[in-house]
């Protein structure tokens, strides 16, 4: 089990994934709570869910609930520096579905609703799966712990 853990809390101590976390979380939490609670002008599940359905993605609102917690509770996570490489994993995978199934066929820029943004947070969330989250966080504390 220890060995286990030791992978998945692997220590670093940059500092450089910090910025990127504190950003990305943020970004994601926001945009999780209006998926999930309609805060910041969003629609909640139901809403959400109906526009889900209405793009192909069936089931609507479980898919909304999926999308919304990945981002919401994925950002707290990133946040706080806890399971990042896993959570850098689940949120690259839901924006690449993001990409490919709403904002792909309207080109790369956000002023059509294009792609650019959820790339950018593809990127965010596939180099914190590989780096880690650095020199402040709870996957450090737990990976001293470990060791």
């Amino acid at each position: 089990m220890n060995n286990l853990l030791s992978h998945a809390f692997v220590k670093n101590t940059a500092l450089s994934p910090i910025a990127l976390r504190l950003t990305a979380g943020i970004i994601f939490v926001a945009y999780g709570a209006q998926k999930l609670f309609g805060w910041f002008g969003g629609f909640g599940l139901e809403g959400t869910g109906q526009w889900m359905a209405s793009i192909g993605l069936e089931p609507g609102y479980f898919m909304a609930l999926m999308a919304g917690s990945a981002e919401f509770f994925g950002g707290l996570f990133l946040i706080a520096g806890l399971l990042t490489r896993a959570t850098g994993i689940a949120l690259a995978v839901t924006m690449l579905v993001a990409i490919v199934t709403v904002h792909l066929p309207n080109g790369l820029f956000m002023a059509n609703n294009g792609y650019a943004f959820g790339l950018a947070l593809l990127a965010m969330s596939a180099s914190l799966a590989v780096s880690g989250a650095g020199k402040f966080s709870l996957d450090n504390i737990i990976a001293k712990r470990v060791s």
